[in-house]
């Protein structure tokens, strides 16, 4: 698990290539940002890669309730924009 912040984790990503785990780090960072200024008292944030073949991507939001999406596709930016931009349409 890596942490970043505090309030932020990504579960099971340690197994990718610098270069896009900096991009992700990114891509979640700014749309954290962008949740806990659209939710009531925001918490926490934790994004899950479920399977690295396929991109699956999970994410849980903690704030005033519980926010969770899922999604994959053949890219990982993909899948990860898909599931974060759910949660902040919530």
């Amino acid at each position: 698990m890596i942490e970043l912040g505090g309030n932020i984790k990504l579960v099971n990503f340690e197994g990718l290539e610098p270069a896009l785990l900096i991009v992700v780090k990114k891509v979640v960072g700014n749309y954290t940002k962008k949740i806990s200024e659209s939710l009531n008292e925001f918490k926490s944030i934790e994004v899950t890669l479920v399977n690295k073949e396929n991109n699956e991507i999970k994410v849980k939001v903690e704030a005033n309730k519980s926010y969770e999406s899922n999604a994959k596709d053949k890219n990982l930016f993909f899948a990860l924009d898909k599931c974060l931009s759910v949660i902040l349409k919530e």
